[in-house]
């Protein structure tokens, strides 16, 4: 409703600047039909698309693991103390908050994949809109709609889409740039073998060997961190398993014990017979 009413406004306030003034040139775009001809849009959407399911893959891994642990823990009460319990909820609970802090990461208002829709599809959005400046300005639009956006369009005349004057835009804009990065290159590379200084086989050798050695440090650095996760890890679980055992043992020995005193019962009382 509110849609309708802010056209009629719009349809009201153009209908007397006609009456009043001069007549008004209005055009209109198809922004979906614009970005679907463009084909760093379609790159860009394929990008983020992959990217989100990957993401996703790994919540649901997460997710799954999360809930292996549920599972297991029902299933294992019986025999666990009630520390042991606890501490194996901490433990869920743990995962479970670091899942909603990936989840937002990654999805969130300002997560990862808002970021990169910024990075990959604005900078395009960005070209649209500079060309339909230009179009506007030369051909004297006083105004030009989106017949995609929330704006309702009752009708259209087809003779009033520039839809494919942007699209022609942007190609030869894009064919102007590439023709001109091509000579710069050209021109880069010219003045590059003009000035071309010989570096000393030593020193580059220098400097190859550092970035190894640099690499090789984090590389060491990341593995001695993963090794101590895994080891943290199976102290954990040995601890675990040792209390389990522990437990298991006590019930064991309480019910040896509690079968021992009954056949003891059971040996005084035939000898009082």
């Amino acid at each position: 409703m509110t849609k309708k009413v802010l056209l009629i406004t719009i349809v009201l306030i153009l209908g007397f600047a006609v009456n009043a003034q001069k007549a008004q040139r209005i055009g209109y775009i198809d922004m979906d039909y614009i970005l679907e001809n463009i084909p760093e849009y379609t790159e860009a959407q394929a990008k983020i698309n992959a990217k989100g399911i990957t993401w996703q893959s790994n919540i649901e891994k997460q997710q799954k693991e999360i809930d292996g642990l549920i599972a297991e823990l029902e299933n294992e009460k019986a025999l666990l103390t009630k520390d042991l319990i606890a501490e194996k909820e901490e433990d869920i609970q743990i995962k479970e908050l670091e899942l909603k802090k990936l989840q937002s990461a990654y999805f969130g208002t300002k997560g990862d994949i808002y970021f990169l829709r910024q990075q990959l599809v604005q900078p395009i959005q960005d070209l649209v809109f500079n060309a339909v400046q230009d179009i506007a300005k030369k051909r004297k639009y006083d105004f030009v709609l989106d017949k995609s956006s929330d704006l309702i369009m009752l009708y259209t005349n087809k003779s009033f889409d520039i839809s494919d004057l942007v699209i022609n835009s942007i190609t030869r804009a894009k064919k102007t740039n590439e023709i001109k990065s091509k000579q710069d290159k050209r021109k880069a590379d010219i003045e590059a073998k003009k000035n071309k200084v010989v570096v000393p086989n030593e020193a580059l050798q220098k400097k190859v060997s550092d970035r190894e050695a640099k690499q090789l440090e984090l590389k060491k650095k990341i593995e001695e961190k993963k090794a101590a996760q895994i080891k943290k890890r199976e102290e954990l679980k040995k601890a675990i398993e040792a209390k389990r055992l522990k437990r298991i043992k006590e019930i064991e020995d309480a019910k040896a014990a509690k079968l021992k005193r009954a056949q003891e019962i059971e040996e005084q009382k035939k000898e009082e017979q």
